[in-house]
């Protein structure tokens, strides 16, 4: 990819063909494969007989430095343009490093819970991960998604989010869409030391064409916001709020979290949809300490833990 024909494509004006070539020292051949090597990579550029080309929304690229400088003390911060998973490349880096996170601005392999595909078009987005090294297993891992979703609630707050609501296990939603998904990953072995990758997909500007394909309702922060969003900012309050949650979670676990988080409950006392192996039906009522979902049946109270099962309001 051309950095050089991002960055002034980024303003979303239009750009003449043959200036465009001409800065690059590339044929007007040459430059339409680049056009088509940025829309590969879910870039929405416009091209017109006369004008040339402009992307259709201004793209606004992450600043390494920007987020390195205003993260809390002992937080490594790294950006890169193009990777396959920001979970995976954390995964394998070396453990003493952390905390350290990953900032992407195009996935080619973006993960979601059981699996499935996140999708991640270039600069529509926040690709972020987090790895944190636990000396002990935590109380409560099981919890720990709960326990980041509000950390994600406090800094969409801090930008002017607030109406977000948390779906169990794992998703953060606006007006019944979709704005987020959140998705652990850790290795260790229980009674000793316990690494953690936490990764956080966020919609921030993405259009309905950068978004076609995707099977449920979803939302952009601009959408919920009414204004653009910048996405350094949110990053930066993102990464802000994660260390610390994340860092008072190995000594405290849920506990601290809990009312928090039912506040923001979006199935609280609403009939669900359990889909899993049985699938049933309930009325849910909140989590335990311990980060399951407690639903009622015909009068009888079941602890549903994430594993492989979905949840949906029912209806």
């Amino acid at each position: 990819m051309s950095e050089s024909l991002l960055d002034t494509l980024a303003d979303g004006q239009w750009h003449s063909g043959e200036a465009l070539a001409a800065s690059a020292g590339i044929t007007r051949a040459g430059l339409a494969k680049r056009v088509d090597k940025l829309r590969e990579m879910g870039l929405d550029v416009e091209a017109r007989q006369g004008l040339g080309y402009r992307l259709t929304q201004p793209l606004e690229r992450l600043d390494a430095a920007h987020l390195q400088g205003g993260a809390p003390a002992g937080l490594r911060v790294a950006v890169v343009d193009s990777t396959d998973s920001t979970n995976r490349q954390l995964l394998d880096a070396a453990p003493i490093d952390d905390p350290q996170a990953l900032l992407a601005e195009y996935q080619t392999a973006g993960r979601g819970r059981r699996g499935r595909v996140w999708r991640s078009p270039y600069g529509a987005n926040l690709y972020l991960s987090l790895a944190w090294s636990f000396t002990q297993w935590p109380p409560q891992l099981t919890a720990l998604p709960l326990a980041v979703g509000v950390a994600c609630a406090r800094a969409l707050r801090s930008v002017g989010l607030q109406t977000l609501q948390l779906k169990w296990p794992n998703d953060l939603w606006v007006d019944h869409r979709k704005l987020g998904g959140i998705l652990i990953e850790h290795r260790g072995e229980a009674g000793g030391a316990c690494r953690v990758v936490i990764g956080i997909g966020l919609n921030v500007a993405m259009s309905n064409a950068q978004a076609d394909g995707i099977d449920q309702a979803w939302i952009s922060l601009d959408e919920a916001l009414g204004a653009k969003a910048s996405r350094n900012a949110v990053a930066s309050a993102l990464l802000t709020a994660l260390h610390g949650v994340v860092g008072a979670f190995e000594y405290q676990g849920f506990a601290p979290l809990a009312a928090e988080w039912s506040a923001l409950d979006l199935t609280r006392d609403q009939p669900v949809q359990i889909t899993g192996t049985p699938s049933y039906q309930g009325i849910a009522r909140g989590v335990d300490e311990i980060g399951a979902l407690r639903v009622d049946v015909d009068g009888e109270r079941r602890v549903v833990h994430s594993g492989d099962v979905s949840l949906r309001l029912a209806s």
